[in-house]
């Protein structure tokens, strides 16, 4: 009976290590073929400040609409690489805009040896004189 029980548990953690690392597999295209609805890489670039924003990369504190549609910007849109991040934060993470936004520049911060006030966290970075 213990021997069944530890199997079972044994399966049940492969799955959900299999369910939580599942952005990190490589599937053969065979198999993707064969599951509809799979899709890990489902961004589709935003080219636009109107497409970013109707895919909800806007905020009242970041107001695309105001700033940059309404005012007839003709650039291309926000940083695809950025907007591929933020996207990835929202879905994984459950936040908001906003939040996303917050969370990707405290990572950005953290990559570069910056604590989320902006200090340095180098020993040796000279900070006043």
């Amino acid at each position: 009976m213990l021997f069944y029980v530890s199997i079972l548990a044994f399966v049940t953690l492969f799955l959900m290590l299999l369910y939580r690392y599942r952005a990190h597999l490589s599937i053969p295209d065979r198999l993707r073929v064969i599951i509809p609805n799979y899709s890990l890489n489902n961004y589709a670039p935003l080219s636009t400040f109107s497409d970013q924003a109707a895919a909800g990369m806007t905020s009242s504190t970041f107001d695309i609409e105001a700033d940059n549609i309404f005012q007839g910007d003709t650039r291309a849109g926000l940083d695809e690489q950025g907007t591929r991040e933020v996207m990835e934060i929202m879905r994984r993470e459950n936040v908001n805009f906003d939040q996303a936004r917050l969370i990707r520049h405290h990572r950005y911060l953290a990559a570069n040896s910056i604590d989320p006030s902006g200090m340095p966290l180098d020993a040796k970075a000279v900070t006043r004189l």
